[in-house]
């Protein structure tokens, strides 16, 4: 039961566009809006731009890479014409519905395109870049070779994996600074060591130049000092997104509820089942062989059938104080069963869901989730993948531990946690004095007691239970 693990995720190329307007006149120029990825993000931060200032751009052309709360996006154009203006440096954060370009178009934009008006102009970042140098300045000396080496690396388009860019952002190195080895131009992991090495690490802003008339520091006395050897890291764009659900999800009253499964009989039909795909015609299914998690997404599935409340989401009225909450407080009951899965990554931890599971057979949800595996290998997972998950199930079991305790995400009520399957010895029954080895899979659940109570989350986990420990009431009941 390996979990399907991952390297930093990308979304599908992404179009980005603007707000309604009429089509704009060949030889104008348009903003280019970063779109709405969904999920409540409000930011991205650029990673990569594959263009500059002045290159010519075609319709579906990569424009740059962001890296959302979730997920590297890559954006894409939807104009044909010339680039005047980048509105971003990397490193920057772009704001949801603001210009990431300007384009002067070669023809007619589309209807929705964005216009330049004053509303598209406020959400316009604060920190432009440079200005140019105007005719009336004087004109430079010769550039020394480190100005010029700069001036050149600030107009770089860089390539590099998203492993490489997460050790450069640890490292606080520039990658347009590194000198690449790979193939293409590009940025290898083993170039960055290199770099750091050779003391090509961006130091950190000496303090001795502080005036001593500065402001006091308002930080906190119990700020740690770090010591010889000690590293102060600014936290990943996934951490910061873990940081701010986690803090939110924290508010919510949890519960725990713990048992176990024996896991012997569905075994035994995982087994039957592998044995019909092996021998099917080659090219039948798109994986070689069926894990164990499609029959726990599945049996999932059928037990919220019996209890919806657990697949629904809490709708509160953020304009009203905590004390007054409850008065406008509804239960969304939701009919589409997205099971999100929790998946381990180089980055972080990421939340993919399978869709509609409630209608879907074993096979169908074993196919999701190897295009899920296989999309994780290329840093490929669309961005939809990502998005309106209703109950969580986490096989943290496939690296370790037993019982743990989940945190409930603010858009759920209810996550579950998989432990690690052992062969352990169990009484035959309960009247028994014999012992006999059974395959033994805890399982951990969290819940929001706001609207959740204990005796539910028991009900349910014993139809779940029923039927992974007894698949013949599985398939009675699969429709």
């Amino acid at each position: 039961m390996r979990p399907l693990l991952a390297c930093a995720f990308h979304s599908s190329v992404l179009r980005s566009g603007g707000a309604g307007g009429d089509s704009a006149a060949p030889g104008s120029t348009v903003p280019f809006l970063l779109a709405d990825i969904g999920e409540g993000i409000t930011e991205c931060e650029i990673t990569q731009w594959f263009v500059k200032e002045g290159d010519a751009i075609s319709q579906f052309e990569k424009i740059c890479e962001v890296q959302s709360d979730k997920a590297a996006v890559e954006i894409s154009s939807r104009f044909d014409g010339t680039i005047t203006k980048l509105h971003y440096k990397i490193g920057d954060m772009a704001k949801v519905g603001a210009p990431l370009i300007d384009i002067k178009l070669d023809g007619d934009a589309p209807a929705d395109a964005a216009e330049s008006t004053p509303a598209a102009a406020s959400a316009q970042p604060t920190a432009a870049p440079a200005a140019p140098s105007t005719p009336s300045a004087p004109a430079a000396s010769s550039p020394t070779p480190s100005t010029a080496h700069s001036a050149a690396s600030s107009d770089r388009v860089v390539f590099a994996t998203p492993a490489v860019r997460r050790i450069a952002r640890e490292h606080s190195i520039d990658l347009r600074q590194v000198p690449a080895t790979g193939k293409g131009d590009r940025i290898l992991k083993e170039d960055v060591l290199r770099f750091i090495e050779t003391g090509g690490k961006v130091a950190a802003p000496s303090t001795t130049t502080t005036p001593t008339t500065s402001t006091p520091s308002v930080t906190s006395p119990a700020a740690p000092t770090p010591a010889a050897g000690d590293e102060l890291r600014a936290l990943t764009t996934i951490q910061k997104a873990m940081f701010k659900s986690m803090s939110k999800s924290l508010t919510i009253p949890h519960f725990g509820y713990s048992d176990e499964l024996r896991l012997d009989a569905i075994m035994k039909v995982r087994d039957a089942v592998n044995r019909s795909v092996k021998a099917a015609p080659k090219g039948t299914y798109p994986f070689s062989k069926v894990s164990y998690m499609p029959f726990f997404i599945k049996s999932f599935s059928l037990a919220l059938q019996q209890f919806p409340l657990l697949n629904s989401q809490l709708v509160l009225d953020a304009s009203l104080p905590a004390d007054q909450a409850v008065s406008s407080a509804k239960l969304l009951y939701r009919t589409r069963h997205n099971v999100s899965i929790a998946m381990d990554t180089p980055a972080g931890l990421i939340v993919p869901n399978i869709k509609d599971v409630q209608s879907k057979s074993i096979f169908d949800i074993a196919a999701d989730l190897h295009r899920l595996q296989e999309a994780g290998k290329k840093g490929a997972i669309p961005a939809a993948d990502l998005k309106d998950g209703t109950i969580t199930l986490s096989n943290i079991g496939a690296i370790g531990g037993t019982y743990m305790g989940p945190v409930v995400v603010t858009s759920e009520v209810c996550i579950a946690a998989l432990g690690k399957t052992q062969r352990l010895p169990r009484y035959k029954n309960d009247e028994s004095t014999e012992l006999e080895p059974h395959h033994i899979m805890p399982v951990s659940f969290s819940a929001d007691h706001r609207v959740v109570d204990g005796a539910s989350v028991a009900r349910f986990v014993q139809v779940w239970k029923q039927y992974l420990e007894n698949p013949m009431a599985m398939l009675a009941a699969m429709k």
